[in-house]
């Protein structure tokens, strides 16, 4: 085979124009291990860039600044209103050829295409041809280290450990023949549900990924995004942390995680070394864009629909970070001794309980706590309790699952969200960092049933026992803290039995009592807003005799409250009916001792 015919000519059309550029993929790998892209002299470059550029694709945007004031690409005598390439240009991938001449952003192994219409990455094989997918890579704690930050932002890679996975590991392995390698490697140093990942990351990373992929991680609170543009290889890398590599072209910038959308918040939240994001894929293309940036963006492109040693790792000390002023004061906490000694609760027991009336904000509590002592939300996962909830749902239990293939379904094992989470807890290098689940409304389950064999382990951290389904030796690792919620208005708190009030250490959270009392005050005054709903909130607890009744400050903490009559609606929609539920049969007139009208009339 010839080099023209194993890299062909590849063409790009300009938008709103019969232009076309040419250029070839050159065998030579640049320094990163990307793929190199060569520009023909004499092809179109579009004249003016769309205003997210510079900030989007600095590289690209400033090669092309570059090469302008180089006289490399000038303004063409053929083509009114384009500039044009006077010699041919190197470039580090396809993408970036196609974002110089086109001044956008572009994924270029879907814009360049031969004479026959096929996309360049067509050419890489049969399962290349799959639309371009974006994929979550996790690396901020690798073996205790944060990959993203130390290796793969600055060299421009995305990386799996494979610690143990034998050499000449081929690109495109079946995933049978991946599962038979995972199972003889990895038999005596990993779990069965660990294997069974193992083989879904490892087939993801080498057979389903592609140049021209968006990956995402996360690292110090912020996602990042990439492109790859290469394909996979397998080194020996010192510390076993990055033996199987793919170069990337990583965006400078992260988005804080925080202000991501809800619904790519809840993908990112799935706890896997890789995720596939398809089903978030335009929120992705998204970030960091505003509306008419995307307009501009789509407008501009026509798209195609179609090391430490690791010894001294393992022997770091676990610690719970202590609460910060700075944290009280985002949780409108009154006194960070509270967060402290809830801190200390956590630390002494490992179990913990946040328990009161409803609207407290126990679980907005639980969360936040979780995320600032564990270091973000990568090491927090959340599950609710209901009547039905079992230990199959909870651990781990035979479910029916459909095989890919033969489409045939059958029962097999499956892990719950503590299995995986304890895992994840329990990998080796990550047993210094915090790990929580947090159990929503944990009262409503039959607990017993539930915990099962477990309610020995959250006692006996340093113990282990032969779980009922895999037959595995387990135990909880020491970094794993539960935090529970429960709802006392139901009276559902009576049935928890004293297993399970010795194994957690119980903190109110009361109108009646700090931090809950001044909470919603506290909150008005940060927002700038009158103090009425705080007074009227507590002259209504002070009539509400039963305080497992009381109603919380979160019912008037959102912005819906403070529209044109939203504190009436409130009142009347959510507040009044746990009251009238409360009174059932006892002939109270709800409206006459709890409404709005009586309550300032008491005020006044």
């Amino acid at each position: 085979m010839s080099m023209a015919d194993e890299f062909p000519e590849f063409r790009l059309r300009l938008p709103n124009g019969k232009m076309v550029a040419r250029g070839r993929l050159l065998p030579e790998k640049g320094a990163k291990g990307s793929r190199m892209f060569v520009v023909a002299a004499g092809s179109p470059v579009r004249a003016n860039t769309v205003p997210s550029f510079a900030a989007r694709k600095p590289p690209s945007y400033y090669t092309r600044q570059h090469l302008i004031d180089t006289g490399v690409i000038r303004r063409s005598d053929r083509w009114r209103g384009y500039l044009e390439t006077v010699s041919d240009i190197e470039c580090t991938s396809p993408s970036s050829a196609a974002e110089i001449l086109m001044g956008c952003s572009a994924n270029g192994w879907g814009v360049w295409k031969s004479a026959d219409g096929r996309a360049l990455i067509d050419h890489f094989g049969p399962s290349a041809s799959v639309p371009n997918r974006p994929w979550l890579v996790r690396g901020s704690n690798v073996s205790g280290l944060d990959l993203v930050r130390r290796q793969w932002l600055p060299e421009g890679l995305v990386t799996l450990a494979a610690s143990r996975l034998r050499q000449g590991i081929r690109q495109g392995v079946g995933k049978d023949e991946l599962r038979t390698l995972v199972q003889e490697d990895y038999e005596s140093t990993a779990t069965y549900n660990q294997r069974q990942q193992l083989v879904e990351d490892l087939h993801a990373f080498l057979s389903r990924m592609k140049p021209g992929d968006t990956v995402c991680t996360i690292s110090g609170g912020h996602l990042y995004v990439g492109e790859i543009t290469g394909e996979a290889e397998q080194t020996q890398s010192e510390d076993r942390r990055s033996n199987l590599r793919r170069p990337v072209e990583w965006k400078p910038a992260g988005h804080p995680y925080e202000e991501l959308p809800e619904e790519l918040q809840q993908k990112l939240s799935i706890q896997h070394d890789v995720v596939d994001l398809t089903s978030v894929q335009a929120h992705i293309e998204g970030l960091g864009l505003t509306y008419e940036e995307l307009v501009e963006e789509a407008e501009a492109i026509e798209r195609d629909p179609s090391a430490e040693f690791p010894a001294l790792t393992a022997r770091r000390e676990l610690e719970l970070p202590e609460p910060t002023d700075e944290l009280a004061g985002e949780l409108l906490v009154h006194d960070t001794e509270w967060l402290r000694e809830v801190r200390d609760l956590l630390w002494d027991e490992r179990q913990l309980v946040l328990y009161g009336p409803p609207g407290t904000g126990k679980t907005y509590l639980a969360l936040k706590l979780a995320e600032f002592l564990g270091g973000g939300p990568e090491q927090v996962k959340l599950v609710q309790f209901h009547p039905s909830y079992a230990y199959e749902d909870f651990f781990e239990g035979f479910r029916p699952q459909e095989d890919a293939q033969t489409r045939e379904v059958a029962f097999r094992l499956t892990a719950g969200p503590l299995r995986e989470l304890a895992d994840l807890a329990s990998r080796e290098g990550n047993r210094h960092v915090p790990h929580f689940l947090i159990i929503d409304e944990i009262n409503r389950a039959n607990l017993a049933k539930v915990f099962g064999e477990l309610y020995f382990l959250l006692e006996y951290r340093n113990k282990s026992v032969r779980l009922t389904y895999s037959g595995d030796d387990f135990a909880l690792p020491p970094n794993l803290f539960v935090i529970g919620t429960m709802n006392t208005a139901d009276r559902s708190i009576a049935l928890v039995d004293a297993a399970m009030r010795r194994r957690f250490a119980f903190v109110e959270l009361s109108p009646r009592t700090e931090p809950t009392r001044g909470l919603l005050r506290r909150w008005l005054a940060r927002e700038g807003k009158d103090a009425e709903p705080a007074d009227l909130l507590d002259v209504l607890n002070s009539r509400i005799g039963d305080p497992d009744f009381h109603i919380g400050p979160s019912y008037l903490m959102k912005k819906g409250v403070y529209r044109e009559g939203g504190l009436e609606r409130t009142w009347r929609t959510k507040i009044l009916p746990l009251l009238e539920e409360h009174h059932y049969g006892e002939g109270v007139d709800i409206e006459k001792r709890y409404g709005l009208a009586a309550l300032r009339e008491c005020l006044a």
